[in-house]
């Protein structure tokens, strides 16, 4: 099946993308990281997005970020930075969420590359997310695997070619199955270290993240431990 991405036209270098980012409602967001930080984890989810969503900006292949979420205090952070919020998605799962964004961003700039990126990548610089996105140009549809490999934080289509995520879970083997193109590359550590565990979080956090989860945590870990 490897051999049907092989197949896929490639688009070239100067592709421009849509990422879309997919932000559930934060009571419900990073569960595994509740007993560590309590309540706390729904600041931090949003701060993973808007990280997210920043870096992702400040990448010159970027054209557009479009945020899936139907909750308000993420969609009006989101939307401050610059991202344009995707309302009505189906609920009824994370790549139906993807879907639904992919149409809203194929309607506004339907010759642009269509790029799902997970919402949780807090160290994500934008050189190393612009050097993924060169390589995707290479391919109709690929993806990169998460850092522990099993898992995946970036599915792209270039135009012209079908959007067809297939996230959660062991979602690296779903997607070679499906003919996607595997990007291995080195160097782009930030756009492959998503955060659900306490673990990820001190991975990330050695990776160096963004301003908004660097305060965040310091203020939680201030917290518990006390400091006046």
């Amino acid at each position: 099946m490897a051999g049907v991405g092989e197949r896929e036209r490639a688009a070239g270098p100067g592709v421009r993308w849509s990422l879309i980012v997919p932000v559930k409602h934060l009571g419900l967001a990073k569960s595994r990281l509740a007993p560590a930080l309590g309540p706390g984890r729904e600041g931090l989810a949003l701060a993973f997005a808007c990280d997210t969503v920043a870096a992702a900006l400040a990448c010159p292949a970027v054209a557009e970020v479009f945020a899936v979420t139907d909750d308000p205090r993420a969609g009006s952070g989101l939307a401050a930075l610059g991202a344009a919020v995707v309302t009505g998605e189906p609920g009824t799962g994370l790549n139906p969420a993807l879907e639904h964004g992919a149409r809203a961003a194929r309607l506004r700039a339907p010759g642009a590359g269509v790029c799902a990126l997970s919402a949780d990548l807090p160290a994500l610089r934008p050189a190393e997310l612009g050097r993924v996105l060169a390589a995707a140009a290479g391919h109709g549809r690929s993806f990169l695997a998460d850092a522990p490999g099993v898992g995946t934080t970036l599915f792209a289509a270039t135009p012209g070619h079908r959007f067809s995520p297939a996230f959660e879970g062991a979602s690296r083997e779903r997607h070679l199955a499906a003919g996607a193109r595997e990007l291995l590359l080195p160097d782009v550590e930030s756009v492959r270290r998503d955060v659900d565990t306490p673990a990820d979080l001190a991975a990330a956090l050695e990776l160096g993240v963004g301003p908004r989860t660097r305060a965040l945590t310091a203020a939680l870990l201030q917290h518990d431990r006390g400091a006046p």
